[in-house]
């Protein structure tokens, strides 16, 4: 039942796509290395190795794919790079040890997490313009942005909460308690839910983002691994809602959950160490950070088959993916 469940949700999920590979390029963040690591996914190579600033974490694009924005924590600043010439064109005054961040959908208003000095640091990315400094909890580090740009959630790990920042006002209006150490959080497509990781609690919560309230905590249990080394990070949605993939650190593995029932329907074995996740433009493809093993995993959705590992730099972290 669960695998003729399992196929008829990847089914759908695919739907959403062309049918045919698109060619691809994922941009890899490589924390001790200070650099990106360019893969080509039509040949699965590294085709460049980008210098960038001090133990780069985070990354995301802009809306039109022209620019990579780069958390480079250690040098306390956001990098902007020109993806056409893949040159650093400008830094941004991002607040102390940046480690994730969230565009708004105005693609205009940058939320980043300054894990040393419990803020959120909100930048004008088009004047470079500081446009607020909010107070949340201890060791702040997940960010996103509701896809009607109204709610900015963090997570701060030592206070094991999410804050809810109003975008209108650029205030704290909210928490929600969750579990030990929340690490990531993930709107779905239409706005509805919110996804929150939580690393040492060894769980997801799901949140209802009008009442803010809790709606589901999901828990893994991967056969022959311990449960101290389930400790869930990353979490991508698929664009129709159906699937949801969760990443789960010392684990080494990917679980893969029913959106809409909340069952796991199954584990996928990666590198060590994974931290975070990017489909490829037609979801039919995950990409896989694993920290340790120092590589990226190549997920076929359709299949649930990792079908390739691509070393890159030592300890990669984030990654996204262009067309």
């Amino acid at each position: 039942m669960r695998k003729t469940l399992l196929a008829t949700l990847i089914g759908a999920t695919l739907l959403i796509s062309t049918g045919t590979t698109v060619a691809a390029t994922a941009y890899v963040s490589n924390e001790k290395d200070d650099s990106i690591s360019v893969i080509d996914l039509k040949t699965m190579e590294v085709t460049a190795t980008l210098d960038v600033g001090q133990r780069p974490r985070g990354l995301l694009l802009s809306s039109d794919n022209k620019l990579l924005y780069i958390c480079a924590s250690d040098s306390d600043r956001v990098q902007v790079m020109d993806l056409a010439t893949r040159t650093i064109i400008k830094e941004l005054p991002s607040g102390a040890d940046p480690e994730q961040f969230a565009l708004h959908p105005n693609d205009r208003w940058l939320y980043i997490s300054n894990e040393d000095d419990a803020l959120v640091t909100v930048v004008d990315v088009h004047s470079d313009e500081v446009l607020a400094q909010i107070d949340v909890g201890v060791e702040p580090e997940g960010m996103a942005v509701s896809p009607d740009g109204k709610w900015a959630v963090n997570t701060s790990e030592t206070t094991n909460m999410l804050h809810w920042i109003d975008t209108s006002t650029q205030t704290l209006i909210d928490n929600t308690l969750v579990d030990q150490r929340p690490r990531h959080v993930e709107f779905d497509a239409d706005g509805k839910r919110l996804w929150a990781s939580a690393e040492i609690g060894g769980t997801v919560s799901v949140i209802d983002v009008a009442s803010r309230q809790i709606e589901k905590v999901l828990t893994f249990q991967i056969k022959g691994v311990h449960p101290d080394k389930v400790q869930p990070v990353g979490v991508k949605l698929s664009a129709d809602g159906k699937l949801a993939f969760v990443a789960l650190g010392p684990s080494n593995h990917v679980a893969v959950v029913d959106a809409k029932t909340f069952e796991v329907l199954d584990y996928l074995l990666v590198g060590r160490r994974v931290w975070h996740m990017a489909f490829t433009p037609d979801q039919s493809q995950l990409l896989t950070t694993n920290g340790v093993s120092g590589d990226v995993s190549v997920i076929d959705v359709k299949s649930l088959k990792v079908t390739k590992s691509i070393k890159v730099g030592r300890y990669p972290w984030g990654v996204v993916v262009t067309p």
